[in-house]
């Protein structure tokens, strides 16, 4: 029996200070970005060295997961906005010879704005290959139990670095802000984050939390909060000189959304605050989450042949 094809897509990363213009080109769906606009997330990606490690973090996830699986599975890499894109990644697969795919993007809240984009990259590739690929898309897994317990290890390790219990410390989840016309149509992904919070917070027995969005888009929409810098704000001023433990539990890997908008806006208003801040560690390749992703493959495989069978 040939292997099933394993695809794990993320959101892609600029390699180069070159590549940022036409990385962004591709996210505004061909549309190039202002002169402004290109500056300024040139100068972010300068500030945190000229790129993030996105790309060789997701290689090293595939890795791990395809070490995990074993010889029934075959791991593959796609992008939803740079090299190597999501098509690039099915036409492998293709060539390859698999005819079953599983479709997981490492992003573990659903939302119709987000991941969808993510479904119809794969739906296009496989429709333009001509190839009769049998594909399961996994949408969401913001609530499993092996996935809560990796952050919860991040977690928890945070804490130890404070030296603190948890009653002494105030802790913000943070997931990547959307559009606020997605509650128009109930879309999940609040809810989802939502119960991410709920799942990490019991294993580490927090006695409170917030939660704030951050890395809001810069389009002429409301986009959905509060704001983490505006939380950093309130935080501050109810309880000056505290210790905040900032938790971005809407991502699983370190890219520019973490290492700039946490690890330096966050940080810097966090300083001027006269606050003490630490960020958990994300996922990335860890042995906790590779374990996660494996079972949720196996998982997600399992059910689909149960469908078939039915």
């Amino acid at each position: 029996m040939e292997p099933t094809a394993v695809l794990l897509m993320a959101y892609g990363t600029p390699n180069s200070l070159d590549e940022i213009e036409p990385y962004y080109t591709d996210i505004r769906g061909g549309r190039k970005p202002s002169p402004e606009n290109l500056r300024e997330l040139v100068a972010r990606y300068q500030r945190i060295g000229g790129k993030t490690p996105l790309l060789e973090t997701t290689e090293a996830q595939a890795r791990a997961v395809q070490a995990q699986l074993g010889d029934d599975f075959r791991v593959y890499v796609g992008m939803k906005h740079w090299h190597p894109y999501i098509a690039q990644a099915v036409d492998e697969i293709v060539r390859d010879g698999a005819r079953r795919v599983l479709a997981l993007a490492l992003a573990p809240h659903y939302s119709r704005f987000s991941i969808d984009g993510y479904i119809e990259r794969v739906r296009a590739a496989i429709t333009k290959s001509g190839a009769p690929l049998d594909v399961t898309f996994v949408e969401s897994w913001n609530d499993h139990p092996l996935f809560l317990r990796s952050v919860a290890e991040r977690m928890e390790s945070a804490r130890r670095k404070f030296n603190a219990e948890w009653n002494g410390i105030e802790v913000v989840f943070s997931g990547h802000s959307l559009p606020e016309r997605i509650l128009q149509s109930n879309d999940p992904y609040p809810r989802e984050l939502r119960e991410t919070c709920e799942g990490v917070a019991a294993l580490v027995n927090l006695p409170r939390w917030r939660f704030a969005y951050q890395s809001a888009g810069r389009t002429g929409d409301k986009w959905l909060g509060p704001e983490i810098l505006s939380t950093l704000d309130e935080i501050a001023k109810e309880k000056p000189g505290c210790r905040v433990v900032i938790a971005p539990i809407g991502f699983v890997a370190d890219h520019l959304e973490v290492l700039y908008d946490i690890d330096v806006e966050c940080a810097e208003r966090a300083r001027d605050l006269g606050i003490e801040m630490r960020r958990i560690e994300l996922p990335n390749a860890s042995p906790a989450f590779i374990a996660a992703l494996a079972a949720i493959v196996h998982e997600n495989i399992q059910a689909a042949r149960q469908r078939v069978s039915k």
